[in-house]
């Protein structure tokens, strides 16, 4: 290599410093935007009373003939989060989870871990987390559900996630629906 190539491959490696300088501080800023946004949400309430909670969707869903479901987990947990916005976000599982279900999220952190709950529970966190409970309109366990077995690539199947709801809804466990 002459000196004249010298000089201008280390003019163009110089030059090329200065052109990619910003476009690696933009990535690495909404990298981390994104990543800010992420734990920004606040599904899980770590100063929830959880059996104060349950008890008041048991007495709900009593009286509107339906379920309990408990979504345990955390703020801090990203398959929690996306596990909320599909259900939150498919008109076919928000629908079928309004119709059959009250809802309540019961934290396990740092802050809470919710322990006495998760006793009276049958220690679903054995099942990782998110990890889904079935409870009746009386308060009866009903289903623990890992959440694994939802999955599908990077979120959960909106297919198997419909499935297990309409498997545990209260119409599927009324002796009446299948006399004939």
């Amino acid at each position: 290599m002459g000196s004249n190539s010298r000089l201008s491959f280390i003019f163009y490696i110089c030059s090329m410093r200065y052109l990619l300088t910003p476009f690696l501080f933009l990535a690495v800023f909404s990298i981390a935007a994104k990543a800010q946004e992420a734990t920004d949400v606040h599904i899980y309430d770590p100063k929830a009373d959880a059996f104060a909670d349950i008890r008041t969707a048991v007495a709900k869903a009593g009286k509107e003939n339906k379920h309990v479901l408990l979504q345990v987990g955390g703020n801090w947990c990203v398959w929690c989060r996306r596990f909320n916005t599909l259900v939150t976000t498919d008109a076919t599982l928000k629908g079928i989870i309004d119709s059959n279900y009250v809802v309540v999220h019961v934290n396990y952190s740092p802050e809470n871990k919710n322990l006495k709950v998760l006793e009276s529970l049958g220690y679903p966190q054995r099942f990782g987390f998110p990890v889904f409970v079935v409870l009746d309109g009386k308060g009866n366990k009903l289903h623990t559900q890992n959440s694994g077995y939802l999955e599908e690539g990077q979120g959960h199947s909106p297919k198997k996630v419909a499935e297990f709801l309409r498997q545990w809804s209260p119409l599927a466990l009324n002796p009446d629906s299948y006399k004939k």
